[in-house]
């Protein structure tokens, strides 16, 4: 019989391995590339991986959230005043540091940002590009049906080039996957609603991450189940990452693009003794919780498209999903404060603050907002005003 101490080894065994999930990667994707498999490099949430692992396809994100080397580069052909992660995007490419890059058959960009826009039709000069026309009115009726025509070509465009049929078949068992991921991704929030969580947020963080870069998708699933089954266990048994007594303060973190300044914003949140409960945003709970429809009656594309355009991202407009959600959000987790967190130069997240700030005010919840880029030098700053508002909101308790 397994011992508590002998599960937690096995659970910091897994979380080791999601966290050298993408330096594991980028060999599987070198020796996939050498082997003739076909590596379809991503930015964003938008890229419909079910389209491409229908296809027998990898779809890999690539790098984008590192400051050195790729972002000086990329000032000597981009403004300096653009958005970070549109900088250290093209950066990587442009330098060829991002082995998931050099390794992709085809990139794919979806039109989010103008920023991103216009960076890829750069980025086409140094790498086969499809980009996806992405619809920014989700409620109306001709979105769908846009949004759907813009997958179909891109599912098309695949089969041409690569030589493949992408069938409604394939598709409903890629469907099916992705959505066992989500599922997982879910359960892996709902342990934030433990007092005290039963996850911190670098944990969530660093297995969302993983999610992207763990190629082999049977062991990912097998070894994300466990996970979540092992730090249930710990907690069920006191000893999960906080003591049984200890109730800190439950922040939900606001905000898109954060990958690249993890350490002085996430990180200095929990140091300081906060739990990170959630995330809201793109790869936040509210992505996740709503599956691919799966009946058998539905059309695979078209459910696809419908799951797509309700990303709540803030390119959206009016994005009345996200803040909806927000609010039910704030109660379920019992959120004592909301740190929004945007990088410069990202003009949708940045003024959307303003609303979950007003959101926050309504429901009673302390807001903080907080801009900062992938460049050193605002830690000091950063810790400061984050170190305030938690002694703020312990004050108040």
């Amino acid at each position: 019989m397994e011992s508590l101490k002998d599960r937690a080894q096995e659970l910091q065994d897994i979380m080791d391995e999601f966290a050298g999930a993408k330096k594991n990667a980028s060999i599987f994707v070198k020796e996939a590339a050498e082997k003739g498999d076909i590596v379809i490099g991503s930015f964003c949430q938008y890229a419909p991986m079910e389209i491409i692992n229908a296809g027998g396809m990898y779809n890999v994100l690539l790098c984008g959230f590192n400051y050195d080397p790729p972002i000086p580069l990329a000032e000597t052909e981009l403004p300096a005043n653009l958005c970070p992660l549109i900088k250290s995007s093209y950066g990587n490419i442009l330098g060829k540091t991002c082995p998931f890059a050099f390794y992709s058959d085809l990139i794919v960009g979806e039109t989010t940002c103008d920023g991103k826009k216009k960076m890829y039709e750069m980025l086409s000069e140094l790498k086969q590009m499809h980009v996806i026309h992405l619809p920014n009115i989700p409620d109306r009726e001709r979105s769908l049906e846009s949004w759907k025509e813009e997958l179909i070509r891109f599912k098309e465009a695949l089969e041409e080039r690569f030589g493949v049929k992408i069938t409604d078949e394939k598709l409903r068992e890629s469907i099916h996957i992705l959505n066992q991921e989500r599922s997982q991704m879910a359960q892996l929030y709902e342990l934030g609603k433990l007092d005290p969580p039963a996850a911190t947020g670098l944990q969530m963080r660093s297995v969302l991450t993983a999610e992207y870069f763990m190629l082999d998708k049977k062991n990912k699933l097998e070894k994300t189940e466990r996970m979540l089954r092992l730090m249930r266990e710990q907690w069920e048994a006191g000893k999960g990452p906080y003591r049984p007594d200890q109730h800190p303060l439950r922040i939900l973190v606001s905000g898109a693009g954060i990958d690249g300044v993890v350490d002085k914003t996430i990180g200095v949140i929990e140091e300081l003794g906060a739990a990170i409960v959630c995330y809201e945003g793109c790869c936040g709970i509210m992505n996740m919780r709503r599956p691919i429809d799966e009946s058998p009656e539905a059309d695979p594309m078209t459910a696809i498209a419908d799951k797509y355009l309700e990303v709540p991202c803030a390119v959206m407009s009016p994005n009345t999903r996200r803040f909806e959600q927000l609010r039910s959000t704030l109660a379920e987790w019992k959120v004592d404060g909301v740190i929004s967190i945007t990088v410069h130069a990202c003009t949708p997240f940045d003024v959307e603050s303003k609303t979950i700030g007003d959101i926050c005010a309504e429901e009673g919840v302390p807001f903080l907002h907080v801009r900062t880029d992938y460049s050193p030098g605002d830690e000091g700053q950063l810790r400061t005003r984050i170190e305030a508002f938690l002694e703020m909101l312990e004050g108040g308790r």
